[in-house]
């Protein structure tokens, strides 16, 4: 009796099989008559086939290609892939218009920043100079020989003055003859270095000029210590001198390139381009990054604007200004400006793409730019607007300066009355530019800052120390590090600067909530900063409403305002 029960059901199961198998097969048959397609047998780990079966004799080699040629698919079917994939493809062919915008206004503000020194700088000298001179007549008017910006001034002028002198005992013919002795493999070699070489220049370069800014400046409570400024001013003007000397090999360089025969080594130099694009494109990028990259790329595209226009006038001085070698000259600065311009198209198209960023993001970057002029005209600015285009794009004006005066005035000759009148009419008519110049730049700067929002940032005073060190020592304790408790002190944009410090869990639901923010508060963000929040609760241990106070946005206005761009090699 027990093993009849033991039995029953096992042989209830394989008929029940068996069943199944029948009717998997009348199922077949039915199917194969109406002309459908089936899919293939398949069996399970029992061994039992569980799909549909097919006859061999139908498998034949004209099934499957007609079976190629007539299926079907539904690209609805993923409909937001394709749409995002579409969207990519708008962004790239926005990107070179959105590009060349901000290109643009980058590079008149970089004109701008560079007709200063010969224009409007001179003419502030001579007032302060006036100035000392007439204060033994007037008398002390304030406790201060000289306006802190009348100091800057004046120290600019001496250094020009210096580094002139310093570059009139360098032959440029011996340097030319030098260089064209070299190979081409050489030159190559040579000519990398020298862009690297320039970029680490202007990184320190400009903390020497702030430095030495500084000393002449702040407050000082001794007369002795105006002794440390000399240490500093040498150090400038040496700066100076070396990186005007550097371009000046640079320019030579690319001079010797055009006038090669074979063309080779200019084609070699315009190569190198492309392999930026190798370097820059597979790295991954944020707006911050991004923006740090188009500013190093507007600085490099004006300095070979200039570099170009030194190796034209030093061809046609050995050609004796005659006007029908500039035609021949014309070619190859076109080639070398279109291949700048495309390497910057297509790596600014890639990393966008790559990093999924919208092409809006140069619109924004315009109007950061346009927010540093604005700045720079207010009563109170805390900058000079040549110094904050520096500090921005890594551009120092006054090396580059220093080199064409030192190519013009030897290539040119001035002798006899008429020459003086033709150089004067040509200094009104450079100083006329430079004003219509920054009249314009000024205006579209105020278009670009009222679209963006920005018009209540240009009133908040400018971070002191106190608070870059409170928001440095936030940092370090966001990663980890341990600090005191302090009090909660608010910023400039009305977020508590408390939130930034890791706070226990019976303290931050017991905070208030956070204090809400403009629209301008939550300009040109990091699309890192979900992840930063994520951190922060990670260190808390707090999930959800847990915590009150979250991490203020970083804006591309807080972090770059202060750092020099030129700092990344990129």
């Amino acid at each position: 009796m027990a093993d009849s029960l033991s039995t029953g059901p096992g042989e209830e199961k394989e008929k029940e099989d068996r069943e199944r198998d029948r009717k998997a097969a009348k199922t077949e048959t039915n199917i194969d008559k109406d002309g459908v397609t089936e899919t293939l047998s398949f069996n399970d780990k029992n061994g039992n086939n569980k799909g549909r079966r097919r006859n061999l004799s139908d498998l034949s080699l004209v099934r499957f290609i007609t079976t190629e040629l007539t299926r079907g698919y539904f690209l609805e079917h993923n409909e937001a892939k394709y749409t995002e994939r579409r969207e990519r493809v708008y962004t790239c062919l926005r990107i070179p218009k959105e590009l060349e915008k901000l290109m643009t206004f980058g590079f008149f503000l970089c004109l701008d920043a560079f007709l200063y020194v010969f224009t409007l700088l001179p003419l502030r000298v001579l007032l302060a100079l006036l100035r000392l001179l007439t204060l033994p007549c007037c008398g002390l008017g304030g406790s201060r020989l000289l306006q802190p910006a009348q100091v800057c001034d004046v120290l600019k002028g001496f250094i020009m003055v210096l580094c002139y002198s310093m570059m009139s005992y360098v032959d440029y013919s011996m340097m030319y003859h030098l260089i064209r002795g070299q190979s081409v493999i050489k030159l190559y070699i040579i000519y990398n270095m020298l862009e690297v070489a320039d970029r680490l220049f202007s990184s320190f370069g400009q903390d020497i000029l702030d430095a030495l800014y500084w000393t002449a400046t702040e407050p000082k409570e001794k007369k002795r210590a105006h002794i440390g400024v000399i240490p500093h001013f040498l150090m400038a003007v040496l700066y100076v001198f070396l990186h005007a000397i550097l371009i000046m090999v640079q320019a030579t360089t690319l001079n010797v390139a055009f006038n090669s025969h074979n063309k080779s080594l200019l084609t070699i130099m315009m190569s190198n381009n492309f392999v930026e694009i190798k370097g820059s494109v597979f790295k991954k990028f944020e707006k911050n990054n991004l923006f740090q990259m188009s500013n190093s790329d507007i600085k490099e595209r004006f300095t070979n604007y200039i570099l170009l226009l030194i190796v034209c006038l030093r061809n046609m001085e050995q050609f004796s200004w005659n006007p029908d070698h500039l035609w021949v000259l014309f070619p190859d600065v076109v080639m070398v400006i279109c291949s700048e311009v495309a390497v910057d198209v297509v790596k600014h198209a890639f990393i966008t793409k790559f990093n999924d960023i919208s092409a809006d993001v140069y619109g924004e970057y315009r109007a950061s730019l346009a927010f540093d002029l604005v700045s720079s005209r207010q009563k109170n600015a805390y900058t000079d607007y040549s110094d904050s285009v520096s500090r921005r794009m890594g551009f120092i004006p006054l090396p580059l300066a220093l080199l064409l005066i030192r190519v013009v005035t030897s290539s040119v000759k001035i002798q006899g009355s008429l020459s003086f009148m033709c150089v004067l009419l040509f200094y009104l008519g450079t100083i006329t530019l430079k004003v219509l110049n920054s009249i314009v730049l000024l205006g579209t700067s105020c278009v670009f800052v009222k679209e963006a929002n920005m018009e209540e940032k240009l009133f908040d005073p400018p971070p002191s120390a106190a608070s870059s060190r409170v928001n440095s020592r936030a940092h370090r304790t966001k990663h980890g590090s341990t600090a005191p408790p302090q009090e909660p002190t608010v910023d400039k944009a009305g977020i508590s600067l408390a939130s930034v410090i890791p706070q226990p869990a019976d303290v931050a639901e017991s905070a208030a909530p956070t204090i809400p923010k403009s629209d301008s508060d939550t300009f040109l963000t990091t699309p890192d900063e979900e992840e930063d929040d994520k951190i922060i609760n990670a260190d808390t241990g707090l999930e959800g409403d847990g915590l009150k106070h979250r991490t203020p946005k970083k804006d591309l206005l807080e972090i770059d305002r202060f750092t020099i761009c030129g700092n990344r090699i990129d």
